[in-house]
């Protein structure tokens, strides 16, 4: 069994074909506790938000910089096939991230459009061929301003008059940055506040502002059918430690992540997804649904206790970090 093993303070955690396990070489401290709650709640449904947020965060310097996105990776790395998941949602993302086309009786919200490199292929070509019309696109909602969400923004906005939603914050990053555009803006449009409805026919879809991963983040709660039942959905807008690494913002995330926690429950939902692949493991589900039998419940589907689960493991590994640094500070 290839196991690695990164040292994290006083503890080990292991990482292997079966899970996780984590031993601290001396008794638990602040930082021990919290990675073993994160651990415990992760179990087997969210390993890759246990590693990327507890095994192996990026810390990240006090001044988040303005740079160009990264140069396209090569199309094997990222190409995914669209598919139908839900009686009204189809996955038009990549390997690496999520893009969702929610379907209205009055056409289409889109959550989230990939790097600029790949959403025309992605999206634009996904919706085509799963019989979608791409110009039936009213709302896309943007989870946050990173390129690797916001890059066909501007591509649906110009080219078939798509309302654009986003956080403030992240509106204003947009128009400030000089380098994260070089194929232009999108213009700002829709101004999410937290509780505002999305609506389009007999969808809506509700804002919850999280900052933390970056100012404006946008979570989200709505409804699919699955084979005609109604199921709901707990959306995470904005994951990973990309903000710089102080106390403060460790607190401002802590707080997103139990606000999120709270609405899920209230929504009674039971399925968990997020933009990227490696935290709510998408691009693997997505692919089971072809083994799916009449009967078995659906991949994405865990359950009200398991999306708990979720915020435990975001809260706990932040927590964690948190303490290091303040224990750093000492």
């Amino acid at each position: 069994m290839n196991m690695h093993v990164r040292n994290l303070g006083n503890a080990f955690i292991f990482l292997g074909l079966y899970g996780t396990t984590l031993f601290a070489e001396n008794a638990p401290d602040a930082v021990d506790i919290h990675l073993s709650a994160a651990r415990n709640a992760a179990g087997f449904d969210f390993p890759g938000t246990l590693a990327r947020l507890c095994v192996a965060p990026e810390p990240v310097p006090n001044t988040v910089r303005d740079v160009a996105p990264a140069s396209a990776l090569a199309r094997d790395a990222w190409f995914a096939e669209p598919a139908k998941v839900f009686d009204n949602l189809y996955f038009v993302g990549s390997k690496i991230h999520s893009s969702w086309a929610l379907t209205t009786t009055e056409g289409i919200i889109l959550i989230d459009t990939l790097f600029t490199y790949n959403s025309e292929e992605e999206i634009v070509g996904g919706l085509k061929k799963l019989g979608l019309d791409p110009a039936k696109v009213k709302y896309v909602i943007i989870t946050h301003a990173h390129s690797d969400h916001v890059g066909g923004a501007k591509m649906m906005q110009d080219r078939y008059g798509s309302r654009i939603v986003m956080g403030g914050p992240d509106w204003d990053s947009i128009e400030k940055s000089v380098y994260g555009y070089p194929l232009g803006k999108p213009k700002r449009d829709i101004v999410a506040i937290d509780g505002q409805k999305v609506t389009l026919g007999d969808t809506a879809v509700t804002i919850i502002t999280t900052p933390g991963h970056t100012p404006g983040t946008l979570s989200m709660l709505f409804t699919l059918k699955d084979n005609g039942k109604p199921i709901n959905v707990a959306y995470s807008g904005g994951t990973a430690f990309n903000f710089p690494s102080t106390v403060p913002n460790f607190d401002i995330y802590i707080s997103s992540q139990s606000k999120m926690r709270d609405a899920a429950a209230s929504s009674n939902a039971t399925i968990l997804m997020s933009n990227h692949t490696e935290f709510d493991s998408a691009y693997p589900k997505v692919r089971m649904l072809a083994l799916r039998k009449p009967g078995e419940p659906h991949p994405f589907d865990l359950g009200k206790e398991a999306v708990a689960r979720y915020f435990t493991v975001t809260r706990e590994c932040a927590q964690a970090a948190r303490t290091k640094l303040m224990q750093s500070a000492k």
